[in-house]
């Protein structure tokens, strides 16, 4: 999953970066409010965790532009404003769900959890082909009962494959669902998890088939 997060208190990003990004999710962050508008008219995410009190440009006035574009990614708010009419206000301009500083780093973990599972498009959390199930929740992966030990990243790009069955992925888009701005990651790397994903799925009645110039797509063996 791709987060951003729009916060102009850099101790308190890079905590909540660092626990995403080890939650398997790529993360991108800006800490100002325009940047953030702009940034979020061009480019789609699967949550935003949202500051208030933005430089350059209202937290609450972002949102206010999300939703009137039609967007409907889901917005955590985590600000120190923590009166009942500002939880209001928040929650009525379209956020989510509204967390007050100083906050608990493990909530703010659940709490996107939670987000993200009801952001996915009307999907199920567990997702099958073949004897292949994801648990998208859960974070774990399994083929015919037996749960298969596969890294943040591998995870990723299975779930992509899989949320996209019967669909090519590209090289690009998988990355963009795997890494954050700046980060200098080659197209290569995918082709390297790839053959990890391979690997580990060995025995199992689907396997991921390369469409030459195209990227990827997750079929049944016997297919």
């Amino acid at each position: 999953m791709k987060i951003l997060i729009v916060e102009d208190d850099k101790v308190l990003a890079d905590g909540v970066m660092t626990s995403m990004i080890q939650a398997g999710h790529a993360v991108d962050w800006t800490d100002n409010g325009e940047e953030a508008d702009i940034i979020l008219s061009t480019q789609v995410y699967d949550l935003v965790v949202l500051d208030l009190g933005l430089p350059r440009l209202d937290g609450l006035e972002i949102l206010k532009r999300l939703r009137k574009r039609g967007n409907r990614t889901p917005v955590l708010i985590l600000t120190a404003r923590d009166s009942v009419e500002a939880r209001i206000c928040g929650l009525d301009s379209g956020a989510d769900d509204y967390i007050t500083k100083p906050f608990n780093l493990g909530e703010v973990e659940a709490r996107v959890r939670v987000l993200l599972r009801r952001g996915q498009c009307g999907g199920a959390n567990e997702i099958r082909l073949g004897s292949l199930e994801v648990d998208t929740a859960g974070k774990t992966v399994s083929v015919g009962g037996r749960v298969l030990d596969l890294s943040a990243r591998e995870l990723c790009i299975l779930e992509v494959l899989m949320r996209n069955i019967g669909h090519v992925v590209s090289k690009r888009q998988i990355l963009e669902k795997m890494y954050g701005w700046g980060e200098d990651v080659s197209e290569n790397a995918i082709e390297v998890f790839i053959h990890r994903l391979r690997k580990k799925m060995d025995g199992a009645d689907v396997s991921i088939r390369n469409i030459r110039g195209l990227g990827y797509s997750i079929i049944e063996s016997n297919e």
